[in-house]
């Protein structure tokens, strides 16, 4: 039996076999569970196209998570692949360019605005369009970069993984009566799809793989989704409203 052997999962964010998402998902059908991913706009085809490289073709539905229209209709979307939901998986993140890579002082509140929508204030968004799928059990992950921190270049970005870690220890508090978890992955830097659109993102992850009592190696994303994956299995009955990191030790870590 595999770690999550008769699972149904929810997984945003695969965009390229580069993202985490995919890797994710990967790991997810290797371990038992059928998956369901999601994509929109111009984005959809090219999901599409990524979702026949897993192990098993996976459907893939729209979701723009600043849509109203399609926060409604996620459930009867993905009620048509799967009866219920066990986990939710967000790997959902953007801020413009306007607001990274030393432009803090300069953010401007429309750009900034964006950037919280997208990537913090998406995640109660999903958890409440999903949660008529999700039964006791079930678990809710997404996927952050250490916000305890101010990193170089990460500016409005660093501030919106704040209110993400925020919302997730209020979705935790929320949604537990419910019997469903939300807990958080923080990665070290990986060569994913997101971080290439970090201006100046070398400078976060050159230093990172001395710092790091275990190593880190940037191209790999296989430590951060088995992370992932088990959050989402039965192996963490009772943990929720927690940040697990994967980052090779850094942030235990001075300076």
């Amino acid at each position: 039996m595999g770690l999550l052997d008769g699972k149904k999962l929810f997984i945003t964010g695969v965009l390229m076999e580069s993202s985490i998402a995919f890797h994710v998902a990967r790991l997810a059908q290797n371990e038992g569970a059928d998956v369901v991913l999601s994509s929109f706009g111009r984005q959809l085809r090219l999901t599409r196209a990524i979702a026949r490289r897993l192990p098993k073709e996976a459907p893939v539905v729209e979701l723009d998570v600043t849509s109203a229209e399609d926060l409604e209709a996620l459930a009867g979307r993905v009620g048509e692949h799967t009866d219920h939901l066990d986990g939710v998986v967000h790997s959902i993140g953007f801020a413009p360019q306007s607001v990274m890579g030393g432009n803090f002082l300069d953010g401007q509140w429309p750009d900034v605005a964006t950037a919280l929508e997208v990537s913090a204030y998406s995640l109660k968004s999903l958890a409440v369009a999903t949660r008529p799928m999700l039964r006791p059990g079930s678990a809710v992950v997404g996927l952050t970069f250490d916000a305890r921190y101010a990193w170089p270049v990460y500016d409005w970005m660093g501030v919106a993984k704040a209110a993400f870690e925020s919302t997730a220890r209020y979705l935790a508090r929320d949604l537990g009566p419910d019997g469903i978890r939300v807990n958080l992955v923080s990665a070290g830097p990986i060569r994913s799809t997101a971080a290439k659109s970090i201006p100046g993102f070398t400078q976060m992850e050159s230093a990172w793989p001395d710092r790091a009592p275990l190593g880190w190696d940037v191209e790999d994303p296989e430590p951060t989704a088995r992370a992932v994956a088990a959050l989402c299995s039965d192996w963490f009955p009772a943990t929720t409203g927690e940040i697990v990191h994967v980052d090779g030790g850094v942030h235990a870590m001075g300076q």
